[in-house]
């Protein structure tokens, strides 16, 4: 009986849980999301002034995470409403809201401004996942900034 309550309550709250990243329709993107955010400045999200986090959002819905310090971590997804509110649910079902504030993207603790293109790390990621689809994330991309610049002796 407890079982039946509480299904009932979830069911009329509205809330749905993704267990199952092929669950979670595609939903295009408005106009105000799509394209290229980044963070600015130092963020107690991230885990030093110098890493940069970015989200790339299609106009199809389809999105990329991209976090980049000593390493390049992206994370391709999907842009999915779920009640009244847009979500990006990535291949690993974590689901992170999205709010857009004026100019500001709020996303994941994040403070993302939107950018004329993404940095030349995430391009190199977003190249690489178009090749490969099926992949959960990409790690093998080394930052600009952790490469060491040679020079002529």
């Amino acid at each position: 009986m407890k079982k039946w309550i509480v299904f009932c309550a979830v069911a009329l709250s509205g809330c749905t849980q993704i267990t199952n990243y092929d669950q979670a329709v595609k939903t295009p993107a408005p106009v105000t999301l799509q394209g290229s955010w980044q963070s600015v400045g130092p963020q107690s999200g991230l885990i030093s002034d110098q890493a940069v986090a970015s989200l790339l959002i299609t106009a199809e819905g389809d999105t990329l995470d991209c976090r980049q310090w000593q390493r390049v971590i992206a994370k391709p997804g999907k842009l999915t409403v779920l009640g009244d509110d847009y979500v990006n649910v990535n291949k690993q079902l974590r689901v992170m809201p999205l709010e857009l504030e004026g100019t500001t993207l709020h996303y994941d603790g994040l403070k993302l401004r939107k950018m004329d293109h993404p940095t030349a790390e995430c391009q190199q990621a977003l190249d690489a996942l178009s090749s490969n689809p099926a992949a959960a994330s990409l790690q093998n991309i080394e930052p600009a900034l952790m490469q060491v610049k040679k020079t002529a002796n």
